[in-house]
């Protein structure tokens, strides 16, 4: 095992302790984009997540705000998620649905509130 591939799984443990199960077992070789997983494990929490420079808690605001802007309706799923496992407060994340408003757009923004509404409300 790579430290990348320890790192990112240490950090999906640590953020999404109920996803960490499901992200150490993968999907089987034979799946369609079976490494698209662990290239984001490696990749993402593993090397970007773990970077000196800024907190956890940054992260998370600028990761919001980047799928925001994408309309990357499943990731913010999870980085909402996140996103309170690193501190954020319900409030700072409708403030971060309302500044992305003037940047990425009300239809942006409002399908950020109906995603958030469904983690954060159920």
């Amino acid at each position: 095992m790579t430290d990348d591939r320890e790192n990112g799984l240490r950090l999906v443990r640590e953020m999404i302790p109920a996803a960490a199960a499901d992200v150490e077992n993968g999907l089987p070789d034979t799946a369609f984009g079976a490494a698209l997983g662990e290239l984001s494990l490696t990749n993402v929490f593993g090397r970007l997540w773990t970077r000196e420079g800024l907190d956890r808690r940054s992260r998370s605001l600028v990761t919001l705000g980047i799928l925001i802007a994408l309309g990357a309706t499943e990731e913010l799923k999870i980085h909402f998620a996140i996103a309170r496992q690193n501190g954020l407060s319900r409030e700072e994340l409708e403030e971060v649905i309302y500044h992305a408003s003037g940047y990425a757009g009300f239809p942006a923004a409002n399908k950020a509130r109906m995603t958030g509404s469904e983690v954060l409300d159920s």
